[in-house]
């Protein structure tokens, strides 16, 4: 018996096809419905319909600016106000169904069949976990997060007084609340439904076909177009959010250190334009060498940065405070989870809400890259490695940057003493208060420079996979395509948003997150019926080893 699946090595050629005719079998086969076009290997009608869509926003936000920003945000504030219950409860049941799949006896199932091994080793794989999700949004809000709440920069959590006590631990447990377990939840299922059913059923490793239990063949059809579309633009949306936030930090990195400022948002529309370049070089190397030399280089940067504020700033303080902020997090995480009666509407719209649409559209793109990296994990190890090591890196990172920034307002130390005045500017002010700032702040401006480019780049990838009918390899071309599509979504939405570029930018990821919500919470009924599926397979299959 192998010691880890209580499955022997070698099955029986008989008992193995019986197996596998319990499993979901479809005739289908990855690429069928692809048309050849202008060299590119593309799914019809998924790519194409993505990409008119695509191309009429860029146009018509391009075209009529003004006009474009009051739809967004109309559009984001009518969403916001009408189905801000249905996000936070969605939300809710993401993390309490992953906690249901740990506990059951589907825990057992393995990704990628009955002995599959790991292909990675344990410290890798936990590495590349956490490097999928939000290395952005980190940098961008980690000083500024806290900050905001304790300060009171656009509404404190569940009401409490500004600048009280109870202000500063809330902050810290309502950042953990809106980066730990309830995101990493939603990367936990849509990542295990594109594992179990790419590696165990063998189905192309598109979103529709997570959907098979539920539409059966008509999965190849209409609704797995409609799926498949929407995941398109989800992610899209979602990743031209990471890169306008980049794109701010970096331009007001520049204009903070050099007084370099072309006005209006042109700095930020270089910016993208020129790491769009890079990402579209790094997407033709392809993933080993363009992917995994920059995501490698990334992580590297990002632990010596973290090391040296945590060792230039109060160590033995940041160490007891990193317990504080676990523990403020337990506290807190209940009543920031209830959707209804809220006073706090400020900061229950302006902040949670939209983190979690901006989670649900960035979804794909995460769970499809963890899903790939993954096979050979228990359903068990991989919920419980994906929900809670990442969560606890951020507490790591969060406590950080975070404490210090608080540090300093607490103190009146530097510009910070006014709390936010510019979230792009948070950290900036906060590490020039520290030794070397200089140095520091230029190694933060490459560091988001790099993560810019990754989720460009693997973002890229994760859409060219989508649009190509699952297959992994297409030709540059369609990756070429959807590099830039990326950039330029950004900057139409930087170039549409005008002085309130941030809003406009939160206000695509909020749009597109809703519909997918819905698709994400009829995954989690189809990746239960696959998983009792592949259970009830596997335990009439150790039935009849007893017997043979």
């Amino acid at each position: 018996m192998d010691n880890n699946s209580g499955i022997p090595e070698n099955i029986p050629p008989k008992l193995m096809a019986k197996f596998r005719k319990k499993l979901y079998t479809t005739d289908h086969k990855i690429g069928e419905n692809n048309i050849s076009f202008m060299g590119m290997d593309i799914h019809n009608p998924v790519f194409p319909i993505a990409a008119l869509i695509v191309i009429f926003f860029v146009i018509f936000t391009l075209a009529l600016p003004e006009t474009a920003n009051a739809w967004l945000n109309g559009t984001k504030n009518w969403t916001v106000n009408t189905f801000d219950w249905f996000f936070v409860s969605s939300a809710n049941i993401f993390v309490i169904f992953c906690f249901i799949l740990v506990f059951s006896p589907y825990g057992k199932i393995r990704i990628g069949g009955l002995n599959a091994k790991p292909e990675f080793s344990r410290p890798s794989w936990f590495a590349m976990l956490f490097a999928a999700g939000m290395g952005i949004g980190l940098m961008f809000w980690s000083v500024s997060e806290p900050l905001a709440y304790a300060s009171g920069w656009y509404g404190t959590p569940l009401g409490i007084e500004a600048g009280s006590p109870e202000a500063f631990k809330a902050a810290m447990g309502a950042t953990m609340y809106h980066w730990g377990l309830h995101p990493w939840a939603i990367y936990a299922v849509v990542g295990l439904s594109l594992a179990l059913f790419t590696f165990n059923f063998r189905f192309p490793l598109t979103m529709r076909s997570v959907f098979y239990p539920i539409f059966k063949e008509k999965t190849w059809g209409v609704p797995g177009h409609i799926i498949d579309i929407l995941a398109v633009l989800a992610t899209i949306f979602g990743l031209a959010t990471s890169l306008g936030l980049g794109a701010q930090q970096a331009a007001g990195g520049l204009k903070y250190l050099f007084g370099f400022d072309l006005g209006g948002n042109v700095l930020e529309m270089i910016i993208i334009a020129c790491v769009t370049g890079i990402a579209t070089i790094s997407v033709v190397r392809g993933l080993e060498g363009g992917v995994k030399f920059l995501s490698n280089l990334n992580m590297f940067i990002a632990l010596a940065f973290l090391l040296f504020v945590f060792f230039v700033g109060s160590s033995f303080t940041l160490i007891t405070q990193m317990f504080e902020t676990a523990v403020d997090y337990g506290k807190y995480i209940i009543p920031l989870s209830n959707p209804f009666g809220r006073e706090d509407s400020d900061f229950y719209h302006g902040w949670t809400v939209f983190y979690w649409a901006w989670w649900i559209s960035w979804s794909p793109f995460v769970g499809m890259f963890i899903a790939r990296i993954s096979k050979g994990r228990t359903v068990r190890e991989f919920i419980i490695s994906v929900m809670l090591v990442p969560t606890i890196v951020t507490i790591v990172w969060m406590t950080v940057f975070g404490q210090t920034g608080l540090s300093q307002y607490k103190n009146h130390v530097g510009e910070l003493a006014n709390g936010v005045t510019d979230a792009s500017l948070s950290l900036f002010q906060m590490l020039e208060h520290l030794p070397f700032s200089l140095i520091t702040s230029l190694i933060a401006i490459v560091l988001v420079l790099v993560f810019f480019v990754t989720s460009s780049d693997s973002g890229s990838l994760v859409i060219d996979t989508i649009t190509a009918g699952g297959k992994l390899e297409a030709p540059v071309s369609q990756r070429i395509f959807w590099a830039v599509a990326e950039g330029f979504i950004a900057l139409a939405l930087l170039y549409g948003g005008g002085s309130e570029a941030l809003k406009t930018i939160q206000a695509g990821a909020v749009s597109t997150g809703l519909p997918f919500t819905i698709v994400l919470l009829v995954m989690c009924v189809s990746l239960w019926l696959g998983l009792r599926r592949i259970y009830k397979a596997r335990e009439q299959l150790l039935s009849d080893l007893e017997k043979y």
